[in-house]
């Protein structure tokens, strides 16, 4: 993982703009603050700018160390604080007493310091204001656009300075890196790098390697020696990892209040939940857009996935040399990260199973066939009333891996589902329209056929081919459902699903004895009242117990599944036919 991830960091490196100056001694820095001063070193004034990044010199902690021309006020002016930060900095600037280009500094602190590096103290707080001090400081010169930081000069004689401080570390060993293979490379004892924007981790970033503590190291090694990762590859792998955390860009959507609303989109992270990110990539640094319908499952654009993933010519596609394709899980753990999964495929091979993923969570919702998003399917298994929301994150999490790597989820996420069915079917003031959603019946349908393939399969609408004793109970309790609706009204306090719905789909003989007797007066009163609507959910009823031998005394987890989906789906059908017939809505819900 950490391979590919320094990998992308290199082209990354390659794909900056022309120019730039890319090497290891340097790295992207956030400036808020310009301090502009004349050429003979005196103050002439603070600018505060948007924030902006970037290259000064990499520096790996703060603690004891001052980053050249570029610090905060603590560093640049003695801003409040005992002196030591601002002595560090002064002598890190010493270190390039002989380049000319920083004459007007040097003379900023030592030739003009009333006017220079005093006034600038005197004036920080009346020209800055207090939410912008925390910032970074650059260096300007009065009529000069460009920061003096930034100068090539200033930059050959960082690199400089680091390519001598790395001989002299390397000595006559000889070292090498695990992740390039290059011999001669040191290991130095820094940290790594941080990441930033990792969710449930600290603001300032956390670590993927770190070797802080005894604790963490072992054989006797000290440090990064225990994974042997040169200071270059260690850089690229943050690097790349952090431009996958933020990449993306700003869009302007429509709110549901009519107005535009502007939101961040990430081009190379997706976030489930409020503690996991999953971030992903190709070896190419290309972008794969369907991965894209996650989110928005076009009906058509789907299809089209389809029919060109099995649809094409595989003979030809056998001779391609395809992308890899990278993701990886991550979640914050104090000041570190904990990786979660890393799923590593042929990107030929990603396409299928979206492909695939989609054929299998295809169902049909009021006449039409709807793909549900992955993150509405993980969050249709969460209780409402808890607070626990990290099931939703997890439960995402292995949809994602089921949805790339064509395995079935765990069983346990459908125990979770029917649980959800059951406490919405429960509650009090009578349920709410749609307990078995779209979302559900496409997760249910899912576990059971990927876990369940030696058994009947379940098909994305009505199957009249399907004689399984939970199936076909799921639809008997929807038809009665239905008579009790057509019979009744549908201001109905607790009907039998409400009242019901949990008992038939765990103990079916014991339930389905009461639920027919009930029928039976139902049945009675429509009679008298819609006798063609009665002659018609009847002889539906009938139909149904010709399918079914007996009811069997207890249902299964699966069966349980499949209870859920024949009850959805003859809802479905009803609601279909309904659309045909005046009378027969009277045993629809309101949609």
């Amino acid at each position: 993982m950490i391979k590919e991830l320094s990998d992308l960091g290199k082209i990354l490196r390659k794909q900056n703009e022309e120019g730039k100056i890319i090497h290891d001694a340097l790295k992207d820095e956030p400036i808020s603050i310009d301090l502009i001063i004349k050429k003979d070193g005196s103050f002439y004034k603070f600018e505060t700018i948007e924030k902006i990044w970037r290259p000064a010199e990499a520096i790996t902690a703060k603690k004891g160390k001052a980053r050249l021309l570029l610090d905060k006020a603590e560093e640049v002016l003695g801003y409040g604080e005992d002196g030591k930060k601002h002595e560090l900095f002064i002598r890190k600037l010493t270190d390039y007493s002989y380049l000319d280009i920083l004459k007007p500094v040097f003379d900023f602190y030592y030739t003009n310091k009333e006017s220079g590096v005093k006034k600038a103290l005197s004036e920080f707080e009346s020209q800055v204001d207090e939410k912008e001090r925390n910032g970074n400081i650059a260096f300007r010169i009065a009529n000069d656009d460009s920061r003096l930081h930034e100068k090539k000069k200033v930059y050959e004689a960082i690199i400089e300075a680091y390519e001598n401080n790395k001989k002299s570390k390397l000595g006559s060993s000889k070292i090498t890196c695990s992740i390039c293979g290059e011999k001669g490379n040191p290991v130095e004892d820094v940290p790594h790098g941080m990441i930033r924007g990792v969710p449930d981790g600290q603001p300032s970033g956390c670590a993927l390697v770190s070797y802080n503590e005894n604790a963490f190291e072992s054989y006797d090694l000290t440090g990064n020696l225990n994974s042997k990762i040169c200071t270059g590859c260690a850089r690229t792998y943050v690097e790349g990892l952090n431009w996958l955390m933020s990449n993306g860009e700003t869009q302007t959507i429509l709110a549901k209040n009519k107005k535009e609303k502007k939101i961040f989109k990430y081009t190379n992270r997706k976030n489930f939940g409020a503690d996991t990110a999953i971030v992903f990539w190709t070896k190419n640094n290309q972008k794969v857009s369907e991965l894209d319908l996650f989110d928005n499952p076009d009906t058509g654009a789907v299809a089209n996935l389809i029919e060109s993933v099995f649809g094409g010519d595989q003979k030809k596609a056998k001779y391609v040399d395809p992308d890899r394709f990278y993701s990886c899980t991550l979640s914050g753990s104090a000041a570190r990260i904990a990786v979660r999964d890393w799923i590593e495929m042929n990107l030929d091979d990603i396409k299928k199973a979206i492909a695939l993923w989609f054929e299998d969570i295809k169902v049909q919702a009021w006449g039409e066939i709807y793909y549900s998003p992955l993150y509405s399917m993980a969050n249709c298994a969460q209780n409402e009333k808890s607070d626990n929301k990290t099931t939703v994150s997890r439960i995402a999490a292995h949809l994602w891996r089921s949805s790339l790597k064509g395995t079935a989820p765990p069983l346990w996420i459908l125990t979770a589902v029917l649980k959800r069915i059951r406490i919405i079917e429960n509650a009090d003031g009578g349920g709410t329209k749609e307990s078995i959603t779209p979302e559900r019946a496409a997760l249910i349908r899912l576990i059971i056929n990927r876990n369940y393939k030696g058994g009947t399969m379940l098909s994305e609408k009505l199957d009249d081919n399907n004689y399984s004793p939970p199936y076909v109970c799921g639809r008997i309790f929807s038809v009665l459902e239905s008579i009790q609706r057509a019979a009744l009204g549908k201001d109905i306090n607790a009907g039998i699903r409400e009242r019901f719905f949990s008992f038939a789909s765990t103990n079916p003989s014991s339930a389905f004895g009461r639920l027919m007797r009930l029928s039976q007066n139902h049945l009675t009163k429509l009679k008298t009242e819609k006798a063609g609507l009665a002659v018609v959910l009847d002889r539906e009823l009938q139909e149904l117990f010709s399918k079914i031998k007996e009811f069997p005394v207890i249902f299964s987890l699966e069966e349980q599944g499949q209870f859920a989906i024949g009850y959805y789906h003859q809802k479905q059908d009803t609601w279909q036919k309904a659309k045909n017939s005046a009378e027969m809505k009277s045993a629809t819900e309101e949609i």
